[in-house]
């Protein structure tokens, strides 16, 4: 999914190939969750004629720039692509547009043709990307609530140090993929850095050493340099990455040693335990708070344990939940939630961390739904079994009175 090193290729490639062309036509889709805030026609209008100056980048926003205003911006979310036609832009490790696929591909948001044949689609097959027209780009949100450029921007140790120790509650990979801390990373990129760093995704950031936080800060430059050297083709990445084999949550090893996977933050994370350990008095506390649920949880089975003994403690992120099962709420698991709702949530995921791995959980969802549907079509109800069993039950009993 489209990251720094993604989407600085792209800008880098209409850069090389469009500046200084004029735009003959352009074609913007009818599509008003990807479309923000403009109409297509009004778009394709203020595009006509105009020339292209110049093509900027930060985190994972790319804007154009005209020979006048309004702008063209797009922020990628999860699938957003440029494509320029004949000219290999970068692969994807998941790519919505095949070289063998129609042109302009019917994912495209919006398709121009510029002076001298040239040509270029901005693509999104998800429709969490979101394009825009305006005046200023840089100067108004997204991309002005952005912290630094990992690559234009990068942080100095000192100036790593003195964020994190403000960030006392937060695991240091959610910290990675907030782009009001730092712009252009995301789910990949902040599971390969902290794997080359060592350093557990969940460890809260302000309990990072000095010496970890430079190992970070030196990680997170060297994969995102690398990455943008190699124009994002991942088959150029190093073996010995993890990128090579965190994908799909399979089980599997890098290195020798076993990768697993974990929720972190609401985020699929790809770790490796032998080598990522939590450290200090959090690996302490969450040691010694396991060990009591261990205790509690040998005493109910054995039967020795006292009825008063308090339930074990909340996280932070479930104390809502928990306050609404004192309150009387059934417990019947995880509510399922609507498509439309979970597409929703997940879009207001994007705009922060642009992460890549909500296909997979979507396609895992998906499966269930189908198993449960499976299992459950043409069953009877526990209603209609009852009298099923009372029918039998009487037919028993006249076969034995006759």
């Amino acid at each position: 999914m489209p990251e720094l090193p993604e989407v600085e290729a792209a800008r880098r490639a209409i850069q090389e190939n469009c500046l200084g062309k004029k735009i003959k036509k352009s074609v913007v889709a009818d599509d008003s969750i990807v479309i923000d805030g403009v109409s297509a026609s009004d778009f394709e209008a203020a595009l006509l004629g105009k020339t292209i100056v110049a093509a900027h980048r930060k985190g994972k926003n790319l804007w154009l720039q005209l020979d006048s205003p309004p702008f063209p911006s797009f922020q990628f979310g999860m699938a957003g692509a440029i494509y320029i036609k004949g000219v290999a832009v970068t692969k994807y490790k998941r790519s919505a547009v095949k070289e063998d696929d129609q042109w302009p591909s019917k994912y495209s948001k919006v398709f121009v043709e510029l002076d001298g044949g040239m040509e270029f689609s901005f693509t999104d097959k998800r429709r969490f990307a979101k394009v825009r027209l305006l005046k200023d780009p840089a100067s108004v949100p997204p991309i002005s609530e952005l912290g630094p450029d990992a690559l234009l921007e990068p942080m100095t140790d000192d100036e790593l140090v003195a964020s994190l120790s403000k960030k006392k509650k937060v695991a240091i990979k959610a910290l990675l993929l907030n782009q009001s801390f730092i712009s252009g990373i995301g789910n990949w990129i902040a599971d390969e850095v902290l794997y080359q760093a060592r350093i557990h995704p969940e460890q809260p950031a302000a309990t990072l050493s000095r010496e970890c936080c430079a190992t970070l800060n030196k990680c997170i430059k060297e994969v995102v340099r690398y990455a943008v050297q190699v124009d994002a083709e991942s088959s150029r990445f190093p073996l010995e990455w993890l990128f090579h084999y965190r994908w799909g949550k399979k089980p599997g090893k890098v290195n020798g040693n076993q990768i697993e996977f974990i929720t972190s933050r609401g985020r699929t994370t790809a770790f490796v335990p032998e080598l990522q350990k939590e450290i200090g008095n959090h690996a302490a506390n969450k040691v010694s708070k396991q060990r009591k649920q261990s205790t509690r949880g040998k005493g109910n089975r054995d039967g020795n344990a006292d009825n008063n003994v308090d339930e074990p403690e909340a996280d932070e992120d479930n104390n809502a939940e928990a306050t609404k099962g004192k309150k009387g709420r059934k417990p019947q698991g995880q509510v399922k939630k609507s498509p439309a709702k979970r597409k929703s949530e997940e879009s207001d995921d994007e705009e922060n961390d642009n992460g890549d791995d909500v296909k997979e959980e979507e396609e895992e969802d998906n499966a269930k739904n189908k198993r449960s549907k499976k299992e459950t079509d043409g069953k009877p109800s526990k209603a209609g079994k009852s009298r099923k069993k009372k029918v039998l039950s009487n037919q028993k009993s006249k076969k034995k009175s006759k």
